[in-house]
């Protein structure tokens, strides 16, 4: 799968790397070094992926758990320069603040502690894809799949507070689940509601085990095990916590043909 507008960009980019060459306004040892950065950009304490929208569809998401404010702004400015929609996971409102001094109609998501610029809105999937929650405190969870999703282009429903221990709540929304062409469902506890939304569609279900749960819910690990041994063959599971991780293979799969 492949992305037109940042394939145009790269292509723009090399042309006119080029089209100085041409003209003496660089030698060339100077278009060598801009070529390189064409494919990723080092800036010291990250190497910044810029051919990652070619080979995946979107840009590299900064993860910030962990770096600076100042690492933070650091990449973010070389991947906004490039790329219309750039994501921030893990961050917190201080480092917004920053960021809407450099795009000022960037997005701060406090739910799911993401920041989020949008420029480029464009429908690049096939149909839309579903996020269901079993509860209401997995939702922070599920909006970071659901942020992230929307901003590769993708129709998004959500479906909050369904699960099975009120099952009818789940069942009443199968219209939904059946309309959408790839279902994430965030669950902590035992983790069980992918089984059951996957017993219910026919298509991909990506299980997102929470760190919700009393003390033997093992900070999420009971969830994950339960996904794991998911009697429903359609359900696939990622990492504890990673709603970012669903979001993105969901996408993947409403782009396929």
């Amino acid at each position: 799968m492949k992305s037109g507008f940042y394939n145009q960009v790269q292509k723009k980019e090399i042309r006119e790397i080029l089209k100085a060459l041409a003209s003496g306004q660089i030698d060339e040892e100077s278009a060598v070094e801009r070529l390189g950065k064409v494919g990723y950009e080092d800036v010291g304490f990250a190497k910044v992926d810029h051919a990652r929208a070619e080979r995946q569809g979107f840009p590299e998401v900064i993860f910030g758990f962990g770096k600076t404010r100042e690492q933070i702004i650091g990449i973010f400015e070389k991947l906004a320069a490039r790329s219309p929609n750039v994501l921030i996971t893990r961050t917190d409102k201080d480092v917004y603040g920053d960021i809407r001094n450099i795009v000022a109609d960037a997005e701060w998501h406090e739910s799911a502690r993401m920041i989020r610029v949008m420029r480029d809105k464009t429908d690049r999937g096939m149909g839309e894809i579903a996020v269901v929650t079993a509860g209401t405190s997995d939702i922070p969870v599920a909006e970071e799949a659901a942020l992230t999703a929307e901003a590769m282009g993708n129709r998004v429903s959500r479906i909050w507070d369904a699960g099975v221990a009120g099952v009818h709540r789940i069942i009443s929304q199968r219209e939904t689940l059946e309309n959408a062409r790839a279902v994430i469902v965030v669950a902590g506890m035992e983790g069980a509601l992918p089984s059951v939304v996957g017993g219910l569609v026919s298509v991909p279900v990506i299980g997102v085990p929470t760190s919700i749960g009393y003390g033997a819910a093992f900070g999420g690990l009971a969830a994950l095990l339960g996904m794991l041994n998911s009697c429903s063959s359609n359900v696939t599971v990622v990492n504890i916590d990673n709603g970012f991780g669903a979001g993105f293979v969901a996408s993947l799969i409403n782009r396929a043909h």
